[in-house]
């Protein structure tokens, strides 16, 4: 925790008076509701600190994916609408937030942020009402555009306020909204942004011994992180399909729906790690099934991987076994540690969760230990499979609870905070 944050802080600015955009990740609607508003409530903090100040928020965020990769085709509608966020943040802070309406342009969404929204800037600044809440920044043709279409919907961003804060740690993409708009205002990071930020210090210098735990569905796509800490690390242990992979590439085996590629990836990744000692902390039992859609008497079953032939081939492997969890060097790895990393859902919930929970119960043991859970499915499985830790977890100073786990690896990746662009555009406005 001892390097010091370059960033410009939201609490040096001067808010008095001012119109400021905050950028949020509250990217959190999933079919038109909120299933968890944790990195919703995570920036009140930020919100609270604007008002306190004198300043007048517009906010904005993106919500899913509304952009057709291939087409390139925007479709605007309600299941990626910023309804119903701003509906819960009215509620919990008793707030008066409007969203304005631009013209849509087939196929290319928003296309320009048109005079109609001073009156709502005018109200903003005369106190009428509480806060904007820009449409889905990614409505905007703008938004994921490098030329043009960015620069210009950059310019009418920052047209419309006086400051811009940063607080979605989360959104690390160099996106307009994320990058762009700093060129052309004063800008700070917000509240959020400085916590990410300063935790992930704890990641980049771990009080030792430190445990690290990473899952994921392609092993290609975790590669570079796993590399990174597996130099940080005293152990590492691995869950989901890149496990497969990593079982595969070691024992000789296959696993179905385990590519090559994936293999020949993860052969590397067990050439390179049998190098650096006996760092990584393998899960020997693991649950094979037969089936995807659910875990049905007599389709699945539990082996001990160290007692698999080579050539040996199984179905689909969808969990690790809770007895893996039980095993003298993997509880001695998780109860002497000083600093617990975890970006992992362990099997394919909601049916195959043995070995989350028991990952996550684990992990909560340690009382002493610094406990770091990696954002997005990792949070989200930790309140759905075990409610109770999760509500102790984000009050629990020996917890921190990040809002992006893709920038958390993205940072990991880079050995540096600074290597996400919108940090680094942060510095260096």
């Amino acid at each position: 925790m001892s390097e010091k944050i370059k960033v410009p802080f939201v609490q040096d600015a001067d808010l008095d008076g001012k119109v400021v955009l905050v950028r949020v990740d509250h990217n959190v609607v999933k079919k038109g509701g909120i299933k968890d508003p944790y990195r919703i409530d995570s920036t009140i903090g930020t919100l609270i600190n604007i008002y306190a100040k004198g300043g007048r928020p517009i906010l904005m965020s993106h919500v899913g994916r509304p952009k057709d990769k291939k087409t390139g085709e925007i479709t605007l509608g309600k299941d990626t609408s910023v309804q119903p966020v701003v509906e819960y943040l009215e509620n919990k802070l008793n707030l008066d937030i409007h969203v304005p309406e631009f013209k849509e342009e087939e196929k290319k969404g928003y296309t320009d942020i048109d005079d109609s929204i001073q009156d709502q800037v005018n109200n903003l600044k005369e106190g009428k009402i509480d806060a904007i809440y820009l449409p889905n920044t990614r409505w905007f043709l703008g938004e994921e555009d490098k030329g043009e279409a960015s620069q210009k919907m950059a310019k009418q961003l920052a047209s419309l306020a006086d400051v811009f804060v940063n607080d979605a740690f989360g959104s690390w993409q160099a996106h307009t909204t994320t990058v762009g708009v700093n060129k052309h205002l004063p800008s700070y990071a917000g509240l959020l942004m400085q916590k990410e930020i300063q935790n992930l210090q704890r990641i980049f210098n771990p009080e030792k011994p430190f445990v690290s735990v990473v899952a994921g569905a392609k092993f290609d796509t975790k590669a570079d992180s796993l590399y990174a800490l597996l130099e940080r690390s005293d152990y590492v242990a691995l869950g989901g399909v890149i496990y497969n992979a990593y079982l595969c590439a070691k024992y000789d085996i296959r696993i179905e729906g385990v590519s090559e590629d994936d293999i020949r990836v993860a052969k590397e990744f067990v050439d390179y790690a049998a190098k650096k000692g006996d760092k990584v902390l393998e899960l020997p039992y693991i649950i094979e099934s037969d089936t995807l859609e659910g875990k049905f008497e007599g389709k699945y079953r539990e082996h001990d991987v160290r007692q698999l032939q080579p050539g040996t081939k199984l179905n689909y492997v969808l969990d690790v076994s809770a007895k893996s969890f039980e095993e003298q060097r993997v509880q001695e790895a998780f109860a002497n540690a000083k600093t617990i990393f975890t970006n992992a859902v362990m099997g394919l919930t909601p049916h195959f969760a043995e070995g989350t929970i028991a990952l996550d119960q684990l992990i909560d043991s340690n009382k002493g230990a610094m406990k770091l859970f990696g954002g997005g499915d990792t949070n989200q499985e930790l309140k759905t499979l075990l409610p109770g830790v999760y509500m102790k977890a984000v009050d629990d100073p020996s917890y921190y609870l990040f809002t992006g786990g893709g920038a958390v690896l993205k940072a990991i990746q880079e050995g540096t905070t600074e290597g996400l662009e919108p940090v680094k555009a942060l510095i260096n406005q």
